[in-house]
């Protein structure tokens, strides 16, 4: 399922215009996100949280020269499923 899907299947499902789905979607996508950029954690009971983990500087390769390079810290986002949303996959 694509996002424009997503926004099919919202607008379907409470009975919205496609447009209305699509702000509520794009609303909650950008809570979400600035959420992690200010380094905090969204927890959705029984679905999953969104958090921010640090990774640290390391060394990698060039897979075309095998030259190393150095492979700076950064900050990416995670995603862990919740346990209702596993049993339900499963």
């Amino acid at each position: 399922m694509n996002k424009n899907e997503l926004i099919a299947a919202v607008a379907d499902d409470i009975d919205v215009t496609k447009a209305d789905a699509a702000r509520a979607v794009d609303s909650i996508l950008e809570i979400i996100t600035k959420s992690l950029k200010k380094n905090g954690e969204v927890r959705l009971v029984g679905f999953g949280t969104f958090s921010v983990v640090k990774r640290k500087a390391s060394e990698g390769r060039n897979p075309r020269t095998g030259e190393a390079i150095k492979i700076p810290a950064s900050k990416q986002p995670k995603f862990k499923a919740g346990k209702a949303l596993k049993d339900a996959v499963n």
